[in-house]
């Protein structure tokens, strides 16, 4: 699934592919807008993304990812 982050004071949104369900990064959004101050996602590759939750402007949740080919 593609996630898109808006962050505060950034020209470029984050833009992340991930295996998590749309249900499991709305709580870990909660959980860091709550308390834990940040939000961290993994994508398909292992990275991690780490995101003070007081900066994200907001988070766009795409369509499940679909196995491409050729170039994107």
């Amino acid at each position: 699934m593609e996630v898109k982050i808006g962050v505060q004071n950034a020209q470029r949104e984050l833009v992340l592919d991930t295996d998590s369900t749309p249900d499991d990064i709305e709580a870990k959004l909660a959980e860091a807008l709550a308390g834990s101050g940040v939000l961290r996602l993994a994508d398909v590759k292992g990275r991690t993304v780490i995101v003070p939750a007081d900066k994200i402007a907001y988070v766009e949740l795409g369509s499940p990812s679909a196995s491409t080919v050729g170039f994107r």
